[in-house]
């Protein structure tokens, strides 16, 4: 007959580590979101999530390509009138260099309850140390 449909708690999550030193920014981010959606499983099915667990080290050190350095502007809306603070991405990268990374990789997840659950699993360095060694990731590489 028919398959059992898989749980959440049945999920087996591995750890993930990308080094984000010369990679583009695009083609990391959209790496990272697969494995935290869990697309890169034959049991992966869109109402649960069954992703993994990713650790970007070297954030800081990211790729952006062409003129996007001074071109690429993040937005911040405090909710009141005029509260609009635009920055440029070079601007970013000296103050809050994981910034980058992580609105990339959160951009291309689910806007739902499940994103959110799905963005924590996310855990953003901009330098190569990370406190998760014991969790013995294994190395992505991206393309």
């Amino acid at each position: 007959m028919g398959r059992t449909p898989p749980s959440a708690s049945s999920t087996e999550r591995q750890w993930h580590l990308i080094d984000a030193d010369g990679q583009v920014l695009g083609r990391l981010a959209s790496r990272a979101a697969r494995i935290l959606q869990g697309k890169h499983k034959p049991t992966w099915v869109p109402y649960l999530d069954r992703g993994d667990h990713v650790i970007v080290i070297n954030a800081a050190r990211v790729r952006l390509t062409g003129r996007k350095e001074e071109q690429k502007i993040y937005r911040q809306h405090s909710g009141y009138e005029g509260g609009l603070r635009e920055t440029r991405a070079k601007i970013v990268r000296e103050r809050h260099p994981i910034r980058i990374v992580e609105d990339a990789i959160h951009g291309m997840l689910p806007k739902t309850t499940l994103g959110k659950a799905m963005y924590r699993k996310l855990k953003v360095y901009a330098s190569a140390d990370h406190p998760h060694a014991s969790q013995k990731p294994t190395k992505l590489e991206v393309a």
